[in-house]
């Protein structure tokens, strides 16, 4: 909405003294023509916004115009500004709006909090888009007007009509009682109900959405956390899993373990010298528990089931034979 927009154009101004046309344009994601345009509805509103002319130039504030916000005290400006580069809100579309609010938190700071705050801020990192193994976090895109719509039905509690994509299958059309929003390593989800039964959507699926009239079936509240790791628990253990014996290196027993769905029973071998352990594990399938034993290389040994075993010689005798050695 414009008027949002001017009043954070107003804000960036305070917080930055003097911004050129094509700064303020590139913060507020709009062109340079509507900046001019809005520059132009402010000064007719009586706010004393002005134009330096030259190199340096852009647009700055007359000095004194300032509001302070007095109530917060150093610790919570710091909390809002550190829950402010949390990847949430990506997941649910709320970017833009996202950066307005914490530049409205900034500008209401009395002025003995806002630059201390603002350098902690920048002495905390949470959820950088990469590990020290330079594993790039990949957050997830979804349509700004699927993502809004699918928003709004959850806070409305109106019934949801989606188009949702599942993994091979052909996209359908469902209508569905939303409950709410989760997101996860940049990955958003949809916990909703359809007929029910508990359904959970990822939002990167959902190809198109529409908000209905009609109220969702669903509590007046619910307890979020607990709904994920009720249907976590599910999808844990629902299909075709397997379980195998496998012989791992201690030093990479946490690795088989956290990519493993369960450890069904663990014991140190005695008849090896290297004091390697022997686990029964549960996998969710029998592509997962030939990946899992893969990324481990020569530090695992799929003991039983023959069929594992044989699988993963079949896939290392492949990779052999593209690289010209014989198996």
């Amino acid at each position: 909405m414009r008027a949002d927009r001017l009043v954070s154009l107003v804000l960036l101004l305070r917080q930055h003294g003097r911004l050129s046309a094509a700064a303020l344009a590139r913060e507020l994601e709009v062109s340079t023509r509507t900046v001019l345009r809005d520059i132009e509805a402010l000064s007719a509103a009586g706010v004393p916004v002005y134009a330096e002319r030259g190199r340096q130039g852009g647009f700055a504030l007359l000095p004194g115009f300032q509001t302070e916000l007095t109530g917060l005290n150093h610790d919570e400006a710091l909390a809002l500004l550190v829950a402010g580069s949390r990847r949430g809100a990506q997941a649910f579309g709320l970017g833009a709006a996202l950066a307005s609010a914490m530049r409205k938190v900034v500008d209401a700071l009395p002025e003995s909090y806002r630059a201390t705050a603002a350098g902690a801020a920048q002495r905390l990192l949470i959820d950088p888009e990469t590990d020290l193994l330079s594993r790039r976090l990949v957050a997830e895109e979804v349509p700004d007007i699927v993502v809004a719509e699918v928003r709004r039905a959850v806070f409305a509690g109106h019934k949801l009509r989606i188009r949702y994509a599942a993994v091979d299958q052909t996209p359908k059309w469902r209508t569905v009682d939303p409950i709410g929003l989760v997101t996860v390593r940049g990955q958003g989800y949809l916990l909703a109900t359809r007929s029910g039964a508990d359904r959970t959507y990822r939002l990167s699926q959902v190809l198109a959405a529409e908000e209905l009239a009609e109220p969702a079936q669903r509590p007046d509240r619910v307890d979020l956390d607990r709904a994920w790791q009720e249907r976590s628990t599910q999808f844990r253990t629902s299909g075709d899993q397997v379980t195998a014996l496998v012989r791992v290196n201690p030093a990479r027993r946490q690795d088989l373990v956290g990519t493993a769905l369960a450890v069904r029973a663990e014991e140190a071998e005695e008849s090896d010298a290297d004091g390697w352990l022997r686990l029964e594990v549960t996998f969710q399938d029998s592509r997962h528990a030939e990946w899992a034993l893969w990324q481990l290389a020569t530090n695992a040994e799929a003991l039983a089931p023959q069929w594992l075993r044989d699988s993963l010689r079949d896939r290392a005798a492949a990779i052999a034979t593209c690289y010209g050695v014989t198996p």
